[in-house]
């Protein structure tokens, strides 16, 4: 397939760094738990896929989308360890770029829009009062349909990014030596960023596994490293399809001195479904 002249385009191959690790988070990420539900392997985690476009949206986009960008991104397919994923980024209309992460089938396991300003969507999102950092419930409640926390707000996590703690997330998720983000001066990478409501979702509930869907994310300011970071959400809807549960929550990312650095509508399957039975 030939790269239009105006496209920015560069190749990563899938990795999974804590694959079938005995303390691992989120069970979707190993392989038992994930062939048991229908998957072929191990998924990499959603907002570790999405860092990855990162080099190409700045290639493409340049630095503002980090200090007031927005995107909006479905994942459409799982991606696996071992997958070699192409990113693309072209000019679209009004002034937007798509982007596709596309596996070495040909399919497009990532689909996105991202551009420069305020989302045309900034006005959806609700925003959650409870913005203090406080301790987990205990213990946990279960989160399900029937009982879902709808309107209300969940419980703020407060989680350090510290300058050592931006090199280790560069380390392990993303692989790169990109000054912006390992300098004395590091910018927080956006994959991180976009992952603090699964962190979030943790905190609040005692979840099995999940799996992160959709995302939207408007960065407000730009966002550096040497703070800790709070996150707050609330729960705007909940609904089942093809067996999957599935929660919506808008999220906002708060620096060390309250001022806003993103925000978030983020879609996860909170309950996978059971892989049909064989035969």
């Amino acid at each position: 397939m030939s790269t239009p002249a105006d496209a920015v385009e560069r190749t990563i191959d899938a990795f999974l760094d804590n694959e079938d690790s005995g303390d691992i988070v989120n069970p979707i990420h190993s392989t038992g738990f994930a062939q048991r539900h229908g998957f072929r392997g191990a998924l990499v985690g959603g907002v570790t896929v999405w860092g990855w476009a990162t080099p190409a949206i700045l290639d493409a986009v340049g630095d503002e989308w980090l200090d007031r960008g927005w995107a909006e991104f479905t994942f459409r397919q799982p991606t696996y360890p071992g997958d070699r994923i192409v990113v693309r980024v072209r000019p679209a209309e009004a002034g937007t770029f798509a982007v596709t992460m596309t596996n070495q089938s040909g399919v497009d396991c990532v689909a996105a829009t991202v551009g420069t300003g305020d989302a045309p969507w900034l006005g959806e999102l609700t925003s959650p009062a409870h913005r203090e950092a406080a301790p987990p419930p205990d213990p946990k409640p279960t989160l399900t349909l029937e009982h879902a926390p709808i309107g209300r707000d969940l419980v703020p996590m407060a989680q350090p990014m510290f300058l050592d703690d931006a090199r280790e997330y560069i380390r392990v998720s993303q692989r790169s030596d990109d000054p912006r983000f390992i300098g004395e001066h590091s910018r927080i990478h956006p994959g991180w960023l976009a992952g603090r409501f699964e962190d979030l979702l943790r905190h609040n509930f005692a979840i099995p596994a999940s799996m992160h869907t959709r995302s939207r994310v408007q960065h407000l300011a730009p966002a550096y490293a040497g703070q800790t970071i709070v996150s707050a959400a609330r729960m705007v809807e909940a609904y089942e399809r093809k067996g999957h549960r599935f929660g919506v929550f808008d999220c906002i990312v708060l620096g060390e001195a309250g001022e806003p650095l993103a925000r978030i509508r983020h879609t996860t399957i909170f309950r996978i479904a059971e892989a049909p039975a064989a035969g």
